[in-house]
């Protein structure tokens, strides 16, 4: 199995775990509902691409991300929101958490239905509530710099009535993340957003960074949770109005009832779509922590260390022949001899194998709905 890079080592100085230097007014979502589609076929329905230990440290990818913000606010202000198929394994994976810190789905309703039940959970814990959301699936590099840049964050929503983002400083002209265009108004050295573009070509996504005016959306935010719920009362009332009907049922046991009967009304929507493009009240801390989105397997050959040819493996033993720029993975310790190939992903798990090539595994999604169209859900 490929060695993942070796600076992803899951440990902080000593300052940041002084837990006198935690406020217990902040607050962590991790979201963790996805299916991983774009990892499919190592990543499936059961068991998706969060609850794998894709950089081979021994911890999957969601223990990751809880192993960084524990280190940055108490255990018991960390909430994981989740589809309810994944509740059991969540509480496998994170023993560490109590069952009302996992936060259930009923259904997948994109991000925005998401994180305000999580908003409206921990609003009813605490009204003065500094909140980060973070996706399960990110890899850091340079967690000191990260935990600096979080904090740095929450106290910027608690003294700021604004919705913070976390930008990266492109590197390349990447066409698989969104970008945030940057205006000179700034706060405290933190800039606000002018415009957000979601995953342009590579001709948009080469003019962007060579203009220096615009960095990745990390997808992390940070915002006070009076900041967020006056956000979703101006822009997406729909789902706010239905979470206020509730507001006193959240953090009883007529929570979960409540949750049921409200997520199949609310609209599907993303949060950035919903919310953060259309406010005027968004800045971004531009950051740089050796950050990677897993959310493609090309993502996970950027990270990954290499042959002299660029191949990368995971989970195997690998012969390449006369092969350039492949990624192999299967699900156990199998050998798996390649020749000939170029710009290829080839993926087993189970009993399905995927050959796909590279520049192409955007559509890998699409091969996910043709075969559940074609075998049902036996493959998936």
């Amino acid at each position: 199995m490929t060695r993942i890079i070796t600076d992803f080592v899951l440990s902080a100085s000593s300052a940041f775990q002084n837990i006198n230097y935690m406020s217990n007014n902040n607050y962590c979502v991790i979201m963790s509902g996805g299916v991983g589609s774009r990892f499919w076929p190592f990543s499936k329905e059961e068991k998706p691409k969060q609850f794998l230990d894709f950089l081979g440290t021994g911890r999957s990818l969601l223990q990751g991300t809880f192993d960084r913000f524990k280190k940055i606010v108490p255990i018991e202000n960390i909430f994981v929101v989740t589809n309810e198929t994944y509740a059991e394994i969540t509480k496998k994976q994170l023993p560490e958490l109590q069952d009302h810190q996992i936060l259930c789905e009923p259904m997948r309703r994109n991000t925005a239905p998401a994180i305000a039940f999580a908003t409206y959970r921990i609003k009813a814990i605490n009204p003065q509530a500094n909140i980060v959301v973070a996706p399960s699936d990110h890899l850091i590099l340079n967690e000191d710099q990260f935990i600096a840049d979080i904090t740095k964050g929450l106290d910027f929503v608690e003294n700021n009535p604004m919705l913070l983002t976390l930008g990266i400083q492109p590197g390349r002209p990447e066409t698989g993340y969104g970008y945030i265009q940057v205006s000179k108004e700034e706060i405290d050295g933190i800039s606000k957003v002018k415009t957000f573009t979601e995953k342009p070509n590579l001709e948009l996504a080469t003019m962007f960074v060579d203009s220096g005016e615009f960095v990745w959306n990390s997808g992390i935010f940070l915002w006070n949770v009076n900041t967020i719920i006056s956000a979703f009362r101006n822009h997406l009332p729909d789902i706010v109005n239905k979470f206020e009907e509730g507001k006193n049922m959240f953090n009883t046991s007529d929570e979960k009832q409540f949750i049921g009967e409200v997520f199949p009304f609310c609209p599907n929507i993303s949060i950035d779509y919903g919310v953060l493009e259309k406010a005027d009240n968004v800045y971004v801390n531009i950051s740089n922590f050796g950050w990677c989105d897993l959310g493609t397997w090309g993502a996970f050959h950027e990270v990954s260390q290499h042959d002299d040819n660029s191949n990368t493996s995971l989970h195997c033993k690998t012969l390449f022949i006369e092969s350039n720029n492949n990624i192999v993975a299967t699900s156990d310790e199998k050998l798996v001899v390649i020749q000939g190939l170029d710009g290829y992903i080839v993926a087993e798990s189970g009993n399905v194998l995927l050959i796909c090539k590279k520049s192409e595994e955007q559509r890998i999604k699409h091969f996910v709905t043709d075969v559940k169209f074609r075998y049902g859900d036996e493959y998936l």
